[in-house]
């Protein structure tokens, strides 16, 4: 079984909108195009999973303004199920954070998704903290983007070193790291959480990361606190395979970071599909 533990996508009418404006924020703050390999939709996501071999892709939802985590966790709910499981959206700037996240999870949702930069918070701000506390108390993995992000200017807002400062206050073992820790950021990662209780998925670094860079990271953090992850649709999922593929890791350390690191923070009993 792989377990895609990274992925985005939007509803049929919304998504084609969703891209375009996303490829045209990269093009004005990168100068550069950023392709996308589905169509954003949850029919496009499965298309990739059946032609990649994805068994289970976790779509992660992002709030960006303080009103939206009704619509968006209605459509989470709506779209889990053959082959995706969604997890809830949530500002944590929103001042009804504490009763929605705890709807969140009394509703059945293994976790949320923050973006420290589309939502402009900084990860150890006091506004921060307060709400992976109670996800940390309420039991809900959150999945945080960290390090740069194409479609945002700086600063950024969830460095290494900031996250490490959050680290103090919690115990982090709930808290899964995109992007191998932080996109771009990879000797800090190194430096400041390399070894600490978080969790990294390997979401679009393929073509960014070095193959020394990524193995050695993968092996001295521990292949049981890696998840794999494409970042769909901005990383086709058969490529982020192939450059896991790359790095020759043994067969045990690919069935953790491709199936059974997620089963265990999933809940899934073995043999569940």
């Amino acid at each position: 079984m792989v377990i895609d533990f990274h992925t985005h996508l939007f509803p049929d009418r919304l998504a084609p909108r969703a891209l375009a404006v996303m490829q045209e924020d990269i093009r004005s703050h990168r100068g550069e195009t950023l392709d996308v390999f589905t169509d954003g939709t949850a029919g496009g996501l499965r298309r990739s999973m059946a032609e990649n071999g994805i068994d289970l892709s976790v779509v992660l939802p992002v709030a960006t303004t303080t009103a939206q985590h009704a619509t968006i966790n209605r459509f989470a709910r709506e779209v889990t199920g053959n082959g995706i499981l969604s997890f809830a959206g949530i500002h944590p700037l929103q001042p009804d954070w504490e009763p929605v996240l705890e709807e969140i999870a009394a509703g059945g949702f293994r976790g949320i998704k923050l973006h420290p930069e589309f939502q402009q918070f900084y990860i150890d701000s006091p506004e921060a903290l307060r709400v992976l506390k109670k996800a940390e108390k309420l039991g809900l993995l959150v999945t945080l983007h960290a390090g740069e992000d194409a479609c945002i200017a700086p600063p950024v807002h969830c460095t290494p070193q900031r996250l490490l400062n959050a680290l103090r206050v919690l115990d982090g073992g709930n808290l899964i790291a995109a992007h191998l820790g932080g996109f771009y950021m990879w000797d800090d990662v190194e430096k400041y959480l390399v070894g600490t209780p978080v969790y990294m998925d390997t979401g679009v670094i393929g073509g960014y990361i070095g193959p020394e860079q990524y193995r050695r990271i993968i092996r001295a953090h521990g292949p049981d606190k890696i998840l794999f992850a494409s970042d769909s649709p901005w990383e086709d999922q058969g490529h982020a395979l192939a450059a896991l593929g790359e790095l020759k890791l043994d067969p045990a350390e690919m069935e953790l970071i491709l199936e059974k690191n997620a089963r265990r923070l999933l809940g899934m009993e073995s043999g569940e599909e």
